[in-house]
């Protein structure tokens, strides 16, 4: 095969086209500490300020700074917010769960980089390796199921006519969304912690959806019908992994204050931690804009 011309690199990794990862800017360790002294004011649980943080972050390409967050969040002094490995755990199954929403690039370079440079060794030796969403016949079925018991509770009162909708634009549009995100990347296999992967359950999708898109910028409906779907998630209980009466102590730690995040304060809340993020960060590089562009054509 014959190598790229001189040129077509150049023109490949054009500052315009900002052909490089986010770089972590010097205060974003700050900002992190920031949002976790305001959830713990506000009783919101570590799971959650971690999830959409995580989602904030993967979204806006920036492995350094997923890095960072990930020593706020394992932070020893005090006292962690979550255990090293858990966090680090937490924050991989958000970055799969951002491919739904990002795209699968930003997932591979992100997740990529921060195994091999931004955790420590010892960690990432104890980070599961076992896979659970491998497609199975007997499985497809129940996958299926998975997906729409998402669907429904997410767009409950306009999730058939959402999916009519879906496919006027093309026929195939729903079947995706439904057999390749809700059913085998939003929703947890049967099992799927036993082997220490950790466990994104409806809310913190929500809380996932919620941050993507807030950060991409330019889909603004779509952060509106998924802070609707966390506010479902509460009222239908799916929230709490095992609902009302069978939820533990620990399920119910793993979401504490996600009731508030779905009231308009809380979202209010959400929608400023994530956008200090996104400044932070530099904006969104997913809409056009800026003096980075590439320059217009006169005519």
């Amino acid at each position: 095969m014959s190598k790229l011309s001189a040129s077509l690199k150049t023109l490949i990794n054009a500052p315009f086209a900002r052909p490089g990862p986010t770089a972590a800017p010097p205060r974003i360790a700050d900002v992190y500490r920031s949002i976790a002294r305001d959830a713990a004011k506000k009783n919101v649980g570590s799971q959650p300020w971690i999830t959409f943080s995580a989602a904030a972050t993967i979204t806006l390409n920036s492995p350094d700074a997923l890095a960072v967050l990930w020593r706020v969040a394992s932070d020893q002094q005090p006292t962690p917010a979550l255990a090293p490995v858990a966090s680090a755990e937490l924050i991989r199954e958000v970055g799969l769960k951002c491919i739904g929403f990002n795209g699968i690039p930003r997932t591979i370079n992100v997740l990529g980089s921060f195994r091999n440079s931004g955790l420590p060794q010892d960690i990432v030796a104890q980070l599961a390796t076992t896979p659970t969403r491998a497609p199975t016949a007997e499985g497809l079925s129940e996958t299926t199921e998975r997906g729409l018991g998402l669907w429904r509770s997410v767009y409950a009162g306009v999730d058939v006519k959402l999916l009519e909708k879906l496919a006027e634009s093309h026929p195939d549009l729903p079947v995706h969304i439904l057999n390749s995100h809700y059913g085998p990347l939003f929703t947890d296999p049967p099992n799927h912690a036993a082997g220490g992967l950790a466990t994104v359950g409806r809310a913190l999708t929500s809380l996932v959806a919620i941050a993507c898109l807030r950060a991409q910028t330019g889909v603004g409906p779509q952060v509106v019908s998924h802070i609707f779907g966390l506010r479902k998630a509460v009222s239908d209980g799916s929230w709490l992994l095992n609902g009302e009466a069978g939820a533990s102590a620990e399920d119910r730690e793993s979401v504490r204050g996600v009731d508030w995040l779905a009231t308009d304060e809380g979202s209010e809340w959400l929608l400023q931690s994530i956008d200090r993020i996104v400044g932070a960060l530099g904006g969104s590089n997913f809409a056009g804009g800026g003096e980075g562009d590439a320059p217009k054509a006169k005519l």
